[in-house]
């Protein structure tokens, strides 16, 4: 895929230095997200470690309602403007989807991130500064992107960790996929590209969707960025389009 390079305006920039990476004080309480009940209070760990599960590294693509499934992920927010739009549609549709997060836009939008999770949507680590050089960047740096944006979401959230770990542009390497499988983060692709960043129009990204849509089952939208009005029109058309067709949503496997 093409990645979202230098055009990128305010995320062309990187965010300041990467805050470092902080080891939480013993008896500090630990929060673990739990997949299928994002819901429920935070679970207070008094080991020195966070209770953690890895996952597997490898990129994940699939969804977990089979051949005829469909991941609706979003990336690069929250915005205080278009999050809430798309929030609304995903309700009055009754679709699930992922949220790409990165660092700094929930650190700054902490109320948005606390409702996109209330809704039932997961949440996915998408680095502190949206480095689309991050493959060529040494590990060190790797870590603090992936690993200081995992906290910032965590506590913009309340205590509720990203599940998936999807690197800006789509620059994975295998030291950052492995990183972030060991903390329970799955690391996420697509399948489809909608260049619903370009605004090409809302006809154009409907008709990526269904044109690419055989290429498989993770749809990447945008609701940060820019004017995402466009992205706003097509998910209006694009989810019940979807249900028609028979397909049903849901999230990318585990």
């Amino acid at each position: 895929m093409a990645r979202h390079g230098s055009g990128r305006g305010w995320y062309g920039k990187i965010v300041g230095a990467a805050v470092g990476v902080t080891l939480l004080a013993t008896g500090a309480s630990l929060w673990t997200a739990q997949a299928d009940a994002v819901h429920s209070a935070p679970r207070a760990d008094a080991s020195a470690a966070p209770a953690v599960k890895p996952v597997a590294e490898t990129i994940v693509h699939a969804s977990d309602q089979g051949a005829r499934g469909v991941n609706i992920t979003v990336d690069d927010g929250p915005d205080p403007r278009w999050t809430p739009q798309v929030l609304d549609l995903l309700r009055e549709f009754g679709v699930k989807a992922t949220f790409c997060m990165t660092g700094t836009q929930a650190r700054t939008y902490p109320d948005l991130v606390k409702k996109v999770v209330a809704a039932g949507h997961r949440l996915c680590d998408h680095s502190v500064s949206h480095d689309t050089a991050m493959d060529k960047k040494p590990e060190a740096y790797q870590s603090r992107e992936i690993l200081d944006s995992e906290r910032m979401i965590t506590e913009a959230s309340g205590g509720v960790r990203p599940m998936y770990y999807r690197a800006p542009g789509g620059a994975f390497t295998p030291y950052s996929r492995k990183l972030a499988a060991s903390h329970g983060m799955r690391p996420l692709g697509w399948n489809v590209d909608t260049k619903d960043f370009e605004r090409p129009g809302t006809d154009a990204i409907v008709a990526t969707v269904e044109r690419e849509l055989s290429n498989g089952p993770t749809l990447l939208f945008h609701d940060a960025g820019g004017d995402r009005s466009e992205t706003v029109e097509a998910l209006r058309r694009l989810l019940p389009w979807l249900k028609d067709q028979g397909y049903a949503f849901g999230f990318p496997v585990r």
